[in-house]
C-alpha cells in the first residue's frame, strides 16, 4: 500500500469526525440558547406550590400584586400561638393561636410590591410562633411558587 492511499483514507476519516463535531457543536449551542432565553426553564412546567415544615400545613395560597393569603394547618399535636409570618417582601405580625388539628386563613402585607398580575412569584416563607405548653419559640420555613393574580 502506498503513502497516498493511505493518506486519502486518513483524509476522509478526518474529515467525517469534523462534519460530525460541528454538528454537535451546533446542536449545543443551540440547547445553550435555549437554556439562556429560559425556554428550558423548569420553573414553567411546575405546578404551583406552597410548602412549610413537617407538621405546618399550607392549605391553600392566593398572590396578588399587594398581598399574599395563606390557609396555614396545624398539625403539630400541640397548641401553638403564631408570632409573625413573612412572605417575600411581605410580612405580618398579628399573634393568633392555633389549636392542635385546625387552620387558619392569613393575610399578609398590603402595602408590599409583588409584581403584576400573570407574573410567576417565588418566595420565602418565614413564620415564627410559640408552642403554648413549653413557651418554647420556634421558626418554620418554606417556599412558595405561584401565579400573582
Amino acid at each position: 500500500m502506498n503513502n497516498s492511499a493511505k493518506y486519502k483514507r486518513s483524509q476522509a476519516a478526518m474529515e467525517f469526525l469534523m462534519t460530525y463535531g460541528w454538528a454537535i457543536l451546533v446542536v449545543l449551542a443551540a440547547i445553550a440558547a435555549l437554556a439562556y432565553f429560559g425556554v428550558l426553564s423548569p420553573e414553567k412546567f411546575l405546578p404551583e406550590k406552597c410548602i412549610l415544615q413537617p407538621g405546618i400545613a399550607c392549605v391553600s395560597h392566593k398572590v396578588e400584586p399587594t398581598k399574599v393569603t395563606l390557609v396555614i394547618s396545624n398539625g403539630l399535636g400541640r397548641t401553638i400561638t403564631v408570632d409573625s409570618i413573612a412572605v417575600g417582601a411581605c410580612s405580618g405580625t398579628t399573634p393568633f393561636e392555633m389549636q392542635s388539628g385546625t387552620d387558619h386563613t392569613f393575610v399578609i402585607g398590603g402595602t408590599c410590591s409583588n409584581g403584576v398580575a400573570k407574573d410567576k412569584f417565588k418566595a420565602d416563607i418565614t413564620m415564627g410562633y410559640t408552642e403554648k405548653d413549653t413557651s418554647l419559640t420556634k421558626t418554620a420555613y418554606g417556599n412558595i411558587n405561584s401565579k400573582i393574580e
